[in-house]
């Protein structure tokens, strides 16, 4: 079992290597993802090289709190946090009026898909990095989404700065989160149940 002083010293490596600019392979609540500050347009750059991504904009970040994701997101209708909090699995909100970020992480139409995580190590790092952090799947666009480390390519695993210890793990649902959409106006769409 590791003690908490390991878990802090992890934690601790895994936010200088992002604030540095640097990415990381980390665990979630969901499946294993890639990582770094999302206010770093270098650092997410980097992700979409590294995920070999047409698909600009599509990354979510992962917030501390209701009150990180309010810094970040400035049109999120009340039902949104609402349902978060209500929420018993995983869930991705793509909010409105995303604001303060990497600007190659938010879409034209200005919206941005926000989890908190149910996740220990998730929640230090967020704490202890003041800032949300991108969270997408650890595969190259098109391929299989890895659920635990043994499942990521090697060239994602070389193509990092930091991996987190696996130990870090906790029990993650192995499986994407569900993501609803909100409109400014309150209107909720399913994109993934």
């Amino acid at each position: 079992m590791q003690t908490q002083t390991e878990m802090q010293r992890e934690v601790d490596e895994a936010v200088r290597t992002m604030r540095a600019g640097g990415i990381i392979l980390y665990p979630t609540d969901t499946v294993w993802g890639l990582g770094c500050d999302a206010t770093s347009a270098a650092a997410v750059e980097r992700i979409y090289r590294l995920k070999r991504s047409g698909n600009k904009k599509s990354m979510l970040v992962l917030c501390a709190s209701a009150d990180m994701i309010v810094r970040y997101v400035n049109k999120a209708p009340g039902i949104a946090f609402e349902v978060m909090e209500l929420a018993t699995s995983p869930l991705t909100a793509i909010l409105p009026g995303a604001a303060g970020l990497a600007e190659n992480l938010i879409p034209d139409e200005g919206t941005l898909g926000v989890r908190i995580p149910d996740h220990e190590f998730c929640r230090r790092m967020l704490r202890a990095l003041g800032r949300p952090i991108v969270s997408t799947s650890a595969n190259i666009s098109g391929e299989a989404t890895p659920v635990g480390l043994q499942d990521v390519a090697r060239e994602i695993i070389d193509g990092v700065d930091f991996v987190v210890n696996p130990r870090f793990e906790g029990k993650p649902t192995r499986k994407a989160s569900s993501i609803i959409a909100f409109g400014e106006g309150g209107e909720v769409k399913i994109i993934r149940e």
